[in-house]
């Protein structure tokens, strides 16, 4: 055998190998049978998927095994992905807002050693708004005399056939006007007041939850007493 048949035997055989191994690198993936929903209740299979179903929602069935292989939901509508997107910042929004919420209970936890020290720093801020109240609730009452006193004159002078002055009348209009000002001051100071009872109350909660979560995790990291380390 000659040196030159020798080399293309090898070469030929080297080829062959290659080949065989690209092949079945190379080998045709597996079919797949589309079925999906055409309208009206009518449901289509084929081998190809046609543009018209890309965005239809379709299973997907191997053509060699009948095993179902995947499930494909339909495209969103411009409409459905707007919503989809504004209800994923909501949710984004309320995952931080929790987040937050945990870290100032922690920091409530931290600053207030016992619950009645709470108590006191809500007392402080109560005490405050009570004495406002207070004062409010007496000015409205002021102002209502005085408006009462106002509407007697104008009453006494009607009855006296005087007529009433553009001083008394122009009296009786602003001391009305901030009536109903005050009034509505005092309904604001007393939905504030209610506010920091439901927000005492909340806190007094959260506070308990907090201290009783905290305990616990150190209850529970904390070696107990008189037990005697393990030595390896």
């Amino acid at each position: 055998m000659s040196h030159h048949f020798r080399l293309f035997a090898a070469i030929a055989l080297a080829l062959g190998a290659a080949g065989s191994a690209d092949a079945q690198t190379a080998a045709p993936a597996q079919k797949k049978i589309y079925c999906w929903d055409e309208g009206g209740g009518r449901r289509v299979c084929g081998d190809a998927l046609p543009a018209s179903a890309v965005d239809r929602a379709r299973t997907e069935i191997s053509a060699k095994s009948g095993m179902t292989t995947g499930q494909v939901d339909r495209a969103l509508t411009e409409e459905e992905r707007s919503a989809a997107e504004q209800a994923a910042e909501v949710a984004r929004r309320q995952a931080e807002a929790e987040a937050m919420q945990k870290r100032r209970d922690l920091a409530m936890v931290e600053s207030y050693l016992t619950e009645d020290d709470l108590r006191r720093a809500y007392g402080e801020r109560t005490t405050l708004l009570d004495e406002t109240l207070k004062a409010s609730r007496l000015g409205v009452v002021n102002l209502r005399l005085s408006l009462l006193s106002l509407l007697r004159q104008a009453s006494d002078m009607e009855l006296a056939n005087t007529p009433v002055t553009r001083k008394l009348i122009d009296s009786i209009q602003r001391q009305h006007t901030e009536l109903q000002r005050q009034r509505q001051i005092l309904q604001a100071q007393e939905a504030d007041r209610a506010a920091l009872e439901r927000e005492l109350a909340d806190s007094v909660r959260r506070y308990r939850e907090m201290r009783q979560a905290t305990g616990d995790a150190t209850t529970a990291t904390a070696p107990q007493a008189g037990s005697t380390p393990t030595t390896r």
